[in-house]
């Protein structure tokens, strides 16, 4: 539910309970001070003041009955004296006039509103008031049997009526009052930490990020406004963590890149120094030395070139800076042409290098950068170079492919890889054994280069490898066409 729709029904709300709860207040205070089922224990059940009404109807119902119907016999003082002990206690009084002179009145009215009375025309009405105190007063005409006029007055304090009609509506404003804040309260209570809750919840959050902590997630669970805000904390929280991890990674890589090239630097820089300083000291007195130390100097020049390259077109390749040269290549002419020149090379010497490509192969053409695929091809076999530890040393080479792929696969059978260290080979920086120097291990960035130029052309890179027996390295790379023949593997020559 949104937080605009919690806000309508909370207003809706407020105006509904408000209204019922009001109407059954009123329904009850009503009950209690003027119906017949209040709750008091007194004698019927029924409220005082609506006890006190009824006495009093039923009293000057009497009264009138007679007066209509056998007036004379309200001249019985003995009658009279009785009723008028029935109206003491319910604040009610009677008068008897005949021939404009008092024949009767309670003792509980004083003489002078009795006086006022007489002075007093009701005229037509029915009703007034006299007296200091405000008695109601009811009239009735009668006529006796000697012919002779007279009225009977009837006379009650409706204090007690205003008293209980002020305490009613005194207990009506309190009630609604108590109401509309309790109501009010309550709602305002529910939605506000409805909403306020997870604010302050989302402010703890802020108040980590700022402070760099970043490890404990943040959920909501919840379908409004301040749900999707949570989301996009947590999202924010997660891609600040991430990037914030990537940061340290590349710092530490960074790092590491830095005490590898500078270790791999300083050995062919002391490497020279030393033949520099022999030469110096005359240690390489006769031609032959000579030319050792002048060869031993070339060699260490050729590996810190080689360490700076690599680092070169590595930043370039990872930044995105290296242009790619592209052009239709056919794979199976190509790896032909690079497996006759690896041949040559003197490195190769007692290694025996196969390729399928040697016999009949249908045209594979991929969009490609001849001198940076080369560039692949040799740096995994310089790889390879590094771990071939048997008496007899093979590199085998062959295709495979498909209607979107082609795949070259380079195998050695030399140490292998551990399992565990496998899935990083193609992390930058990384190198399976750390102590390598350059002449052997290199500067971690070899396969990282193999990736990104991969990467590059749209494919992939993957390897296997078992310990003790070899590893294979398979470069996928998109198809362009297929001119000749079916789907099939060619399979290494052995």
């Amino acid at each position: 539910m949104s937080i605009k729709t919690r806000l309508l029904l909370s207003y809706i709300a407020m105006i509904i309970v408000p209204v019922v709860l009001f109407g059954l207040t009123a329904s009850t205070l009503a009950s209690v001070f003027f119906g017949e089922q209040a709750r008091f224990g007194n004698e019927g059940g029924r409220s005082p003041i609506w006890n006190m009404f009824n006495e009093r109807s039923e009293v000057f119902a009497g009264v009138k009955f007679m007066a209509q119907h056998d007036p004379d016999r309200l001249l019985d003082q003995s009658l009279l004296t009785s009723v008028d002990r029935q109206l003491v206690p319910l604040k009610s009084a009677l008068v008897l006039v005949k021939d404009g002179r008092v024949a009767f009145a309670s003792e509980s009215i004083q003489k002078t509103e009795v006086e006022r009375l007489l002075q007093g025309s009701l005229g037509s009405e029915k009703k007034r008031w006299i007296g200091q105190d405000g008695y109601a007063i009811e009239s009735v005409d009668l006529t006796f049997s000697d012919s002779s006029a007279g009225t009977a007055y009837f006379l009650f304090d409706p204090k007690p009526w205003f008293a209980t009609g002020r305490y009613f509506v005194l207990s009506m404003v309190l009630s609604l009052l108590v109401i509309i804040g309790l109501t009010n309260g309550v709602l305002t209570y529910l939605v506000s930490r409805s909403i306020i809750k997870p604010l302050h919840a989302l402010k703890r959050v802020a108040e980590d990020i700022k402070e760099g902590n970043l490890e404990r997630s943040f959920r909501l669970n919840r379908k409004d406004e301040l749900g999707e805000l949570g989301d996009a904390f947590e999202e924010m929280r997660g891609r600040l963590h991430d990037s914030i991890h990537r940061q340290l990674q590349y710092e530490e890589s960074r790092k590491e890149l830095i005490a590898s090239i500078s270790h791999d630097l300083k050995t062919p820089i002391t490497g020279i120094q030393a033949c520099v300083q022999a030469m110096r000291d005359g240690i390489a007195d006769t031609e032959a030395k000579r030319e050792k130390y002048v060869k031993m100097i070339g060699i260490k020049s050729e590996q810190m070139d080689r360490l700076i390259d690599e680092l070169f077109l590595y930043s370039r390749l990872d930044e995105k800076k290296l242009p790619f040269h592209w052009e239709e290549l056919d794979v199976a002419a190509f790896l032909k042409e690079f497996v006759e020149e690896l041949r040559l090379d003197p490195r190769m010497e007692y290694i025996r290098v196969s390729c399928s490509s040697e016999g009949h192969m249908p045209s594979l053409l991929v969009m490609a950068d001849r001198e940076k695929l080369a560039r692949v091809f040799m740096n995994v076999i310089d790889n390879s170079l590094k771990h071939l530890d048997k008496p007899e040393k093979n590199i085998r080479t062959w295709l495979s492919f498909d209607s979107e792929m082609v795949t070259i696969s380079i195998e050695d059978n030399g140490s292998g890889i551990d399992p565990q260290a496998l899935p990083y080979i193609f992390d930058r920086f990384y190198r399976v054994d750390p102590s390598r120097n350059a002449a052997t291990g290199g500067s971690g960035l070899g396969l990282a280069i193999v990736k990104q130029i991969v990467e590059g052309h749209g494919g992939t890179v993957a390897a296997t490898s078992q310990l003790g027996v070899g590893t294979v390295l398979q470069i996928a790379l998109p198809r362009l066409s297929s001119k000749e023949g079916n789907e099939h593997e060619a399979h290494p020559d052995h």
